[in-house]
């Protein structure tokens, strides 16, 4: 195909391909209807690509069967040199559509066919899913979840899940929501415990959601959170998803962190050891962000302080993360550090902060460019404990530590 020469006026200016569904705007620009519509909802200029005029984000834009048509009989012509021929696109879904298949929804007879329809139409793009907003299909689907957590039934559930998982819901909506129905959270956390065919994906895309609802739900919501919810969701941990499923837990997690109730429940369901032990598998950047900031209010208890402490690796790790990750882990590590030193630093603790490098870590911080500070906490930490450390090769050569 590289040495077919293929008429410019086939290509999109966006995607540089060959446009299966070229559709024109009110500019008189001609794209593939995939590339710009992708542009108008996720472009924060509402602008024409090629000519830079105002695009508004519900411009009609007119399907082109004239150049449709063109690139069909040149593609069946150029078909012998490898050239697939481009399949005479579906009509678009609008608003009516949805608002049809939400009725059919309601209908047990069609439930179980409609939502799976619902799950490929939100998977084939983002056109689909605006319409979907709009019609109100996010809160017919957590319905349609609640109802499956009261009757026990997981048929659908897998395709629900999915068509949130795609729906990028309002925060608006999601309150109001979540206002109505206080099942909500309680149906999700149920999902977690369900075997399906494909458990994992299900498993990661229900804490996608999950993260959604959490993030947009009042204070009120998360001071009553059940013993449960972490429960399941530290089990969802343990028995391993996806990086992205991964991510959202803990997301979840450090979201819900605010609350004393919430974090005495938290070291209940051993959340710091299962911290703890995914960060020992040298996780990316972010998910260590996220694992040290739950621990940091984990530890400012103090059962969280002895769970930490009763990890054999938990010092050892925490003090390998300084200087390797990101300003926010150094910062956060120390203050970890800092309430272990104050609140349990016993002579053990602290001669196993010298043992696995943790002191050496804190004096290195003196020596690097870093946040004042941070550098006038470890200062802290040090003068504290000088004495029981004070023969340390790191410490001798170390500046401004010295209490005398």
């Amino acid at each position: 195909m590289d040495d077919i020469e293929v008429p410019q006026y086939f290509i999109c200016p966006i995607s540089l391909q060959i446009m299966k569904d070229p559709v024109t705007a009110i500019t008189g620009i001609t794209y593939d209807r995939e590339s710009i519509e992708h542009w108008l909802l996720t472009s924060k200029n509402a602008t024409c690509p090629v000519t830079n005029q105002p695009l508004p984000k519900d411009s009609d834009l007119t399907p082109n069967h004239t150049l449709r048509r063109l690139i069909q009989a040149w593609c069946i012509l150029n078909s012998s040199k490898g050239i697939d021929r481009i399949p005479t696109p579906k009509p678009p879904l609008d608003k009516f559509q949805v608002l049809k298949l939400i009725k059919h929804l309601r209908q047990p007879e069609f439930q179980l066919k409609t939502i799976r329809q619902l799950a490929l139409l939100a998977a084939e793009n983002e056109r689909n899913r605006k319409y979907m907003i709009e019609a109100g299909l996010p809160k017919e689907m957590m319905l349609f979840i609640v109802t499956c957590f009261k009757q026990g039934q997981i048929d659908g559930l897998e395709e629900a899940i999915g068509v949130l998982n795609f729906i990028l819901i309002p925060s608006a909506e999601t309150k109001q929501i979540l206002a109505e129905n206080d099942h909500i959270i309680e149906s999700l956390t149920w999902v977690l415990c369900c075997e399906m065919e494909n458990h994992l994906t299900v498993k990661s895309h229900t804490m996608l959601v999950l993260k959604k609802i959490i993030e947009a739900t009042s204070s009120s919501v998360l001071e009553r959170l059940k013993p449960e919810f972490f429960n399941r969701i530290v089990r969802v941990l343990r028995s391993g998803i996806t990086q992205q499923g991964i991510h959202a837990t803990l997301h979840v997690l450090l979201e819900a962190c605010p609350w004393g109730r919430n974090r005495i429940m938290m070291v209940e369901t051993n959340t710091v050891y299962e911290l703890i032990e995914l960060e020992l598998g040298f996780p990316e950047r972010r998910t260590t962000e996220l694992i040290l900031g739950i621990l940091f209010h984990l530890c400012s208890c103090p059962d969280g302080r002895a769970q930490f402490l009763s990890h054999r690796g938990s010092i050892a790790v925490v003090s390998k993360r300084i200087l390797r990750v990101s300003p926010a882990v150094d910062d956060q590590a120390v203050s970890i550090l800092s309430m272990i030193c104050k609140f349990s630093g016993t002579y053990m603790v602290l001669q196993e902060m010298l043992k696995v490098g943790a002191v050496s870590k804190l004096c290195s911080l003196l020596r690097v460019d870093c946040a004042t500070s941070l550098k006038d906490h470890v200062r802290k930490i040090l003068r504290s404990h000088f004495q029981k450390w004070r023969d340390s090769p790191c410490i001798a050569g170390s500046q401004g530590i010295n209490p005398s």
